[in-house]
Parts: C-alpha cells; structure tokens; sequence
C-alpha cells in the first residue's frame, strides 16, 4: 500500500503532524464514522506505513513505532450547536487565543501565521448566547485548494476543521467562566462526515466542551454549511502535557 507522507505544510506543532488532518488521513481507510488513537507524534515528510491488522484495525506506523491507530465507531452526539455565518464571524472576534500569545502559531488549522489558503486559519471564539452551555464558533471558508478529486474538499480537511476548536473548548472553564492556557496535544478523534462542502462554500465550525478527568479534556464539534446542513460531526480527547512536550522536546 502506498504510504502516507505528511507534508510539512500540514503540521501542528512545528516538528509533527496536526492531529486532526493525521486521523483524517488514516480515517480514510474505514468506511463511516472512524475513531482514531494517536500514539506518538507523527513525523513530517517521512513515509509512514499504513497496515490492516487482523482484527478489523488499521495502524499508522513509522518504522516499528505505532503512530496512529483507527477503527470504525459510531460517532452520535447527544448535543448539536448551530450557529449562523455571521455569528461564527462574531465569535472568532473574541478568540480566546490571540495571535501574539498562540502557542502554536503555524499550525495548520488554527495558525495566526499562516498566510490565507495556505493554513485553514479557523480561530474559534465564544457565543455570547450559551451562558449554561458554553459554545464556540468559528467561519470557514475553504480554499480552492483542499479540493479532492471529485471537486469537494477532500475528508481529511473536514476532521482538520474539527480538529483545534475542540482543543480551544477543552481549554474552556465552565466554574470560572474563562479560559486557560494549558498546552494541550490531541489523543484521540472520532468523527463522521454527512456531506463534504465545495471550495468556496462558506461553513460554520462550532465545539463545546463535555468534560475534563485529571489531565483529560473531552469536546464535541460540528460543521454545517451556510444554509444550516450538518457536514460533520467529532468527539475528541485532548492531554494537557507540559509545553516541552507540546513543542515535540520531551
């Protein structure tokens, strides 16, 4: 099978994969909703193995290192936010994550230093409406670029798009109304695609937080097109690490 290369452009720290747009890619082995394991950081411009294991799994390998594992799974959510376009436009005005203080400024999904069409430039910010429960949205727009063959945006871009408001939702403190700084990495994404948008079709990305459990963060996420049809739907895991971790030196 051919192997997967991560090209540099799609990096999340400076040095490893964006989580997101990884699990997006190994996803693209299994039918429906997938759920995806990232167990180390996945390296940039190196081919990685992708294998079918015998019990219905398939893992991402560099070398004898697992990088990646994924399985089929049911991706139901018990809460669905929806916002207009010009809300999420709104919300990411108030982005918790300002671009002077953004821990990961290049990452491809949430970047502020990532030029427009070249990261996804998704910078998510609080709905005012939610005061008991806490949401975020974000516009998207996406590049003409991040077509598939078939002329929509190819999967892997949809669970990228899911991937960092998750990560900013899970960063959110619902006893204190505010919100952290904890450097966070991706453990575990799952996800299902409805529908995949055209380039240019303007979107709506919205996350919301569901629980923390000691160094675990778990946060919901959905997409829908402008005119309010859901696109897709993840759960995610995050790991609050310490930042030389995060930065991929520990």
């Amino acid at each position: 099978m051919t192997p997967i290369i991560i090209d540099k452009r799609y990096c999340g720290p400076p040095n490893s994969g964006n989580g997101g747009y990884v699990c997006g890619r190994l996803a693209m082995h299994i039918p429906g909703g997938a759920e995806v394991t990232l167990r180390a950081p996945p390296p940039l411009e190196k081919p990685l193995d992708t294998i079918a294991t015998a019990d219905g799994t398939w893992e991402l390998r560099d070398g004898a290192t697992v990088v990646a594992t994924g399985r089929p799974a049911s991706v139901e959510l018990a809460r669905l936010e929806k916002a207009s376009f010009e809300e999420a436009c709104a919300a990411e005005l108030l982005t918790p994550v300002k671009p002077h203080e953004h821990p990961l400024p290049t990452c491809f999904v949430c970047g502020p230093a990532r030029a427009k069409g070249d990261g996804l430039r998704i910078f998510a910010g609080p709905l005012g409406r939610h005061a008991q429960k806490p949401a975020l949205a974000a516009s998207w727009t996406p590049d003409p670029n991040l077509a598939a063959e078939d002329g929509l945006v190819a999967p892997e871009f949809l669970w990228s798009a899911l991937d960092c408001p998750t990560g900013y939702a899970c960063n959110y403190n619902q006893a204190s109304d505010s919100f952290d700084q904890a450097p966070l990495l991706l453990g575990r994404m799952s996800a299902r695609i409805e529908a995949r948008p055209r380039p240019g079709e303007r979107c709506v990305i919205t996350a919301w937080p569901t629980g923390r459990d000691g160094r675990k963060r778990t946060a919901e996420a959905a997409a829908h097109n402008e005119a309010g049809m859901l696109l897709a739907v993840a759960r995610t895991t995050w790991i609050a690490v310490d930042r030389d971790v995060q930065l991929g030196r520990g």
